[in-house]
């Protein structure tokens, strides 16, 4: 008991003197030794494994709750990382082009025709003028009573002065001996002549290149070849001339 004691007084001794001062020095020096040791070793940071190792569904089977290490390591790439990355598109192909059947051939060259605008002549310039012309003349009656014989040449009617059927190529207009025969619209006189069946004929040239024909004048009508008439202008008179239609009321 004493040796007891007075180990435990030298302890007490020592720690009220100089040995309370070595113990915390050497905690001290434990303690920052050991700060050194941990400042001073590589930080180690876990891998993608180990962090979804620790991951644990108690509701799963162990098998289920681990995972590959393949899918582990599948992880998005950032944003920016997609935005810098340039993007590769195929070259479009070039539009063929299309070649015909016979240009393919060779020693064979496609040729344009070009439509050359047709040369008229003086006689169809005469004639689009006499067409145009035509359109736009107008007629009036050369004189003032009915229609006594119908214009027919493609069925016959019948002659009284010379008793039979035949065609009749004009139109018969009723009126008195020595009226007035005026000319259907503008014109120049062409023929003066006398017909055996028609008697006295005036012949005038329209625009357009109609012709109008006026038969059983007077013997002696007031035109002649060359003149220039205008519409309604007197040409002559009715008269008795026409030999094959005497026997006809008189009329032009």
């Amino acid at each position: 008991m004493d040796k007891k004691r007075s180990f435990g007084r030298m302890i007490g001794d020592f720690f009220a003197g100089k040995g309370f001062y070595v113990v915390l020095f050497l905690c001290v020096a434990i303690i920052g030794v050991s700060a050194w040791i941990l400042l001073s070793s590589p930080a180690r940071v876990k891998t993608p494994d180990e962090n979804l190792g620790a991951v644990y569904s108690p509701n799963l089977p162990a098998q289920e709750a681990s995972v590959p290490q393949e899918e582990a390591l599948a992880v998005t790439p950032d944003i920016n990382e997609l935005a810098e990355q340039p993007v590769v598109r195929p070259k479009e192909e070039a539009a063929e082009p299309k070649v015909s059947p016979e240009a393919k051939e060779p020693g064979k060259t496609e040729s344009k025709t070009e439509s050359k605008p047709k040369s008229t002549s003086p006689e169809d310039n005469a004639e689009n003028e006499r067409k145009t012309s035509s359109t736009s003349l107008t007629f009036v009656w050369p004189v003032i009573g009915d229609i006594q014989g119908v214009y027919a040449v493609s069925e016959l009617v019948y002659n009284k002065t010379l008793g039979d059927w035949r065609a009749h190529p004009g139109i018969d207009i009723s009126a008195p001996l020595g009226a007035k025969v005026y000319a259907a619209a503008d014109g120049t006189v062409t023929d003066v002549y006398t017909d055996d069946m028609m008697g006295t004929v005036v012949v005038i040239e329209h625009a357009g290149g109609l012709v109008s024909r006026y038969c059983n004048l007077a013997s002696v009508p007031v035109v002649k070849v060359g003149d220039r008439v205008a519409q309604n202008a007197v040409i002559g008179s009715v008269g008795d001339t026409a030999l094959g239609e005497s026997s006809e009321a008189s009329h032009l």
